[in-house]
């Protein structure tokens, strides 16, 4: 299935999409990634036929389905709210879909039944959404997609509702899933954790543009801008705006030695990981302002006394407490360049 040249813009303006092009192979499992409001789930809705786009085509396989009714394009859409039918039970939900389209009884049983297997629902097929939990509400809204054998499956951002333990385990059965079916999967989340852990390949947007389209890692640690760059990662890559004379970088904002590198003079942001802050040893001093212990790490937060702040990510022996002088190295040489537009700057090293 593909976009292609695909811009949405709401009344009065608003413009959701542009020129969005984008290729998504059978059996793909395809996350689009970004901040609320950048067009992920109009995507999507688009995909399903919910939405039409000002201009543009949409194919699934080779067929254009840019008018097509919602029924007519084999998809099957799972919300972020479960959109379950409150007054039937768990089995009537799953198989409502098929009695619409006239499947005997004994089909209908079959996909029901082989659908709660997989999703281990067995149990669950007498009661009615307001007796399940929030987690068990979401495999009813997958369970109701997979008895319709769709050409995909598009996931509007359909963990947000669990609490984190919840989320972890559905987003582990939804990876199961997708092997178990080998069918193609589109998600939408604001979730970049979700995002790099599911997708075969990650497509961030931002204010309806494509920032980038890759392979988790490569998206990780080759970003081709400081917004794909500042937004993969958790904590956060660290940004500074530094400037480069005869290969030495100093911050802008404060007097500091934050090593070499083979750059042209002249300004730019430098990117700095978290894990590839160094805390200890040869560096820039600097105080510690907060310690998160996550019991395998501690997220440290630190400042320079020249204003610099910025986290690292260290060891859970670490010992510094809040308000320790520490020492801080910011290697150049694992640094990501962008220029002062926010593109990245190729570099051998």
């Amino acid at each position: 299935m593909s976009f292609r040249g695909v811009t949405k813009v709401f009344p009065r303006g608003i413009r959701a999409l542009a020129d969005f092009c984008l290729d998504i192979a059978d059996g793909e499992f395809l996350v689009i990634v970004g901040p609320s409001g950048c067009g992920k789930s109009t995507t999507l809705r688009m995909l399903a036929g919910i939405e039409e786009p000002t201009s543009g085509r949409v194919f699934i396989g080779d067929t254009d389905v840019t008018g097509l009714d919602p029924g007519d394009r084999d998809v099957a859409m799972v919300f972020q709210n479960y959109a379950l039918y409150p007054h039937m039970t768990v089995f009537d939900n799953m198989a409502f879909a098929l009695r619409m389209r006239g499947e005997s009884r004994a089909e209908i049983d079959r996909r029901v039944s082989e659908a709660a297997g997989i999703l281990g629902m067995e149990g669950l097929l007498g009661r009615r959404p307001r007796d399940l939990s929030g987690g068990e509400r979401q495999r009813v809204a997958v369970g109701r997609a997979i008895v319709r054998k769709p050409a995909a499956f598009l996931f509007d951002e359909p963990l947000s509702n669990l609490d984190a333990k919840l989320r972890l385990q559905m987003r582990s059965e939804l990876a199961r899933l997708h092997a178990r079916l080998g069918a193609t999967m589109i998600y939408v989340t604001h979730d970049q954790a979700e995002a790099m852990t599911l997708g075969d390949r990650i497509v961030v947007l931002r204010d309806g543009v494509v920032q980038q389209v890759a392979e988790p890692l490569a998206l990780y640690e080759r970003p081709v801008n400081a917004f794909v760059a500042g937004f993969i990662g958790t904590p956060a890559m660290n940004m500074f705006r530094v400037r480069c004379r005869s290969g030495a970088i100093e911050p802008l904002e404060a007097a500091a030695d934050l090593g070499r590198a083979d750059l042209p003079d002249g300004e730019y942001i430098m990117g700095v990981r978290p894990e590839d802050v160094s805390v200890g040893g040869a560096g820039i001093p600097a105080s510690v302002e907060l310690v998160e212990t996550l019991g395998n790490e501690k997220i440290i937060y630190l400042a320079t006394p020249g204003g610099l702040q910025f986290v690292a990510r260290c060891s859970p022996s670490f010992g510094a407490r809040q308000g320790d002088a520490v020492t801080v190295g910011l290697p150049a040489g694992k640094a990501h360049f962008f220029d002062q537009s926010g593109e990245r700057i190729a570099r051998d090293a």
